[in-house]
C-alpha cells in the first residue's frame, strides 16, 4: 500500500471526525447513524459474491450516512448492474473511473473495510439497521422543515399540510416495502383461509352487499378490491351505496366509513332514516310527519343508531387527506369497508394544485384508491359519473352503459377490480322488458368487469320514495333468502341458477385486456 493512499485514508477519517464534531457543537445532537455497520456491510459486500443479492432491495446509496460510503456503494451497485464481480480490486477500479477514489480515502480505506468483518452472515440484519437509521434521519429532516415553515406567517397552511403528508408518504412508499414471500408460506396462508371458508355455508367471503343475487356472484365486497360503481345522474348511485353501507353495518356489524363529497352528513342520515323507517323522503326533508309516523320512526331507527357507520362530509377532499383519515379510522375502528361518493369530486394533490390534465389527475386518484385498499386490506367502493355518450346513443336499448362510457376513464377501468353500472329502464321510459314484465321500479346492477369472477346483470327493486334498493320480490323470481347448503354445489346451487336467482351470468372479460397492462 502506498504512503499516499495511507495518508488519504487518514485524511478521510480526520474529515469525518471533524464533521461529527461540528454537528455536535452546533446542534447538540448528531443524526441517527451506524457508521460501524456501514463499514461492516460494505466490507462484507466485497468479501462474498452472493451478499449483495440479499440486500440490494434494502440498500440505496443515500441510506448511508457517510458520503464516502455512499460513493463506494454506488460503485458496487454499478458493478452489480453490469453483472461484474464485486471485490476490492473491481470496486477500486470503478471508483477510479467515477473519479471518486481519492474522495473516499483511496485504496487503503477500501482495503480496511474488508478487515471490519469476517463474513457476510448477518449482512441482511445489519443492512436493515442502516436503513432504519436513514428513515429516522428523513423523519427528522421533514419534521424540521415542517416546524420551520410553520413559523412563517406567509406559509399557506394547506400547502404545508400537503407537503407534510406527501413527505411522510414518500418515506413509507420508498422504504417500508413488503418482503417477498416463499411459496410454502403463501400456501399455508391460503389453506388457512380455505379452512376458515369451509365453515361458512352462505358462500360469503367478503363484506356482504345485502343483495342476494349480487352476493352470489361476488361473494361480497372482497378485501383489497377497488370497486367502481358508475351511472348517469339520478340513477341512484348514492342510494345504492348507502343501502350497501346500511346492510353491512346494521345486518352484519361491519364497521364502514362513507366519504361524502357531494352531500352533507345530515342529508345522508335523513336518507338512511327514510329507508329504515319506511317513511317518504319528502316528509322527512320537510319534517311533515304524523304522530304515528313519529312513533314508527323512533321504533325502527334503534338498530341504525347502534350501527358502526362513520360519515365524513369533508368537501373537496384530496387523496393525501383521504389516505391519512383511512389509516386513522382503520386503527381506531377497524373499518371493513370504505365508500367514496364520488371520485370526480376528489383532488389528487393539495387544494388548488391541479398538476397535469384532469384525466391524469383522475388516474392518480384511482391508483391511490387501489393503494389504500391494498394497504388497509379493505374493499374500497368509489362512485363515478358516466359520460354523456350514453344519452347520445340512439334507441332505448342503447342507453345501457358500457365500459367506454366511464367519464375521464383514463386508468379507472384498468385500476378497478370490479366495475358496476347502475341502470333503471324506467328512467328512459322503458315500461316492459322482452318478456313483457313491468320495468316499474326495476334497477339493474351491471357487472361489466370482474377481475376475479363472472360478469352479469343483477336486477334489484328501486324504492324511490324511500331512496333505497332492495332484493326483488317473489313475483319477480327473486333469489332465495339463503345460499345453497349443498357443499358440492359451491356458490351456485344448480345448473338452473340463472333462472332461480334472476341473474344473467357472462364469462369473465379478463381476456379482453392487454397482458402488458398493470395488474391493478
Amino acid at each position: 500500500m502506498s504512503i499516499d493512499n495511507e495518508q488519504g485514508g487518514k485524511n478521510s477519517m480526520t474529515a469525518r471526525k471533524s464533521r461529527l464534531s461540528n454537528t455536535i457543537s452546533s446542534q447538540g445532537k448528531i443524526p441517527p447513524q451506524a457508521l460501524d455497520l456501514e463499514e461492516a456491510v460494505l466490507g462484507a459486500l466485497m468479501l462474498e459474491k452472493d451478499a449483495l443479492s440479499a440486500v440490494i432491495d434494502v440498500l440505496k446509496p443515500e441510506v448511508f450516512y457517510n458520503i464516502a460510503h455512499q460513493k463506494i456503494f454506488e460503485a458496487i451497485h454499478i458493478l452489480f448492474q453490469k453483472s461484474r464481480p464485486v471485490d476490492i480490486l473491481t470496486v477500486t477500479a470503478e471508483l477510479r473511473t467515477l473519479g471518486s477514489l481519492e474522495m473516499v480515502g483511496g485504496a487503503y480505506y477500501i482495503t480496511n473495510l474488508t478487515n471490519r468483518v469476517a463474513s457476510a452472515a448477518n449482512i441482511e440484519f445489519h443492512a436493515r439497521i442502516i436503513s432504519q437509521k436513514y428513515i429516522q434521519r428523513e423523519l427528522i429532516r421533514i419534521s424540521t422543515e415542517i416546524i420551520t415553515n410553520a413559523y412563517e406567517d406567509t406559509t399557506d397552511i394547506f400547502d404545508l399540510l400537503d407537503q407534510a403528508e406527501k413527505g411522510l408518504f414518500e418515506i413509507a412508499q420508498n422504504n417500508l416495502r413488503r418482503d417477498t414471500q416463499k411459496m410454502d408460506d403463501i400456501i399455508k396462508q391460503s389453506l388457512a383461509t380455505l379452512e376458515e371458508l369451509r365453515t361458512k355455508t352462505d358462500g360469503l367471503t367478503g363484506v356482504p352487499t345485502g343483495f342476494t343475487g349480487l352476493d352470489r356472484i361476488t361473494g361480497g365486497w372482497q378485501k383489497q378490491d377497488l370497486v367502481i360503481i358508475a351511472a348517469r345522474p339520478a340513477m341512484g348511485k348514492t342510494a345504492f351505496v348507502l343501502t350497501c353501507a346500511r346492510n353491512a353495518t346494521v345486518d352484519f356489524a361491519k364497521p364502514t366509513v362513507v366519504f361524502s363529497l357531494e352531500m352533507s352528513s345530515v342529508q345522508l342520515v335523513n336518507r338512511l332514516i327514510s329507508g329504515e323507517a319506511e317513511i317518504e323522503q319528502e316528509k322527512i326533508r320537510k319534517g311533515n310527519l304524523q304522530e304515528w309516523e313519529w312513533q314508527q320512526l323512533h321504533s325502527k331507527i334503534g338498530r341504525l343508531t347502534e350501527a358502526p357507520l362513520l360519515i365524513d362530509d369533508t368537501p373537496a377532499l384530496n387523496i393525501f387527506e383521504f389516505r391519512a383519515k383511512c389509516r386513522r379510522l382503520k386503527s381506531q375502528y377497524d373499518i371493513q369497508l370504505v365508500i367514496v361518493d364520488y371520485l370526480q369530486l376528489m383532488h389528487g394533490k393539495g387544494e388548488g394544485k391541479g398538476g397535469g390534465n384532469r384525466e391524469q389527475e383522475i388516474g392518480s386518484i384511482s391508483r391511490a384508491l387501489k393503494s389504500v385498499a391494498k394497504e388497509l386490506d379493505v374493499p374500497v367502493l368509489a362512485l363515478s359519473q358516466l359520460s354523456r355518450a350514453v344519452e347520445s346513443r340512439p334507441g332505448l336499448q342503447g342507453k345501457r352503459p358500457m365500459l367506454s362510457d366511464l367519464r375521464e376513464s383514463g386508468s379507472i377501468e384498468q385500476d378497478a377490480d370490479m366495475v358496476l353500472f347502475l341502470y333503471r329502464p324506467e328512467y328512459y321510459g322503458i315500461t316492459e322488458d322482452e318478456q313483457g314484465r313491468s320495468q316499474a321500479g326495476i334497477g339493474e346492477v351491471i357487472i361489466a368487469k370482474h377481475r376475479n369472477g363472472e360478469t352479469g346483470i343483477v336486477p334489484l327493486k328501486f324504492v324511490g320514495k324511500f331512496v333505497k334498493f332492495t332484493d326483488l320480490e317473489e313475483d319477480f323470481n327473486a333469489p332465495p333468502s339463503s345460499f345453497a347448503a349443498d357443499p358440492s354445489a359451491g356458490m351456485y346451487p344448480s345448473q338452473d341458477f340463472e333462472k332461480q336467482s334472476n341473474v344473467i351470468i357472462r364469462p369473465s372479460k379478463m381476456d379482453d385486456y392487454n397482458d402488458d397492462d398493470p395488474p391493478f
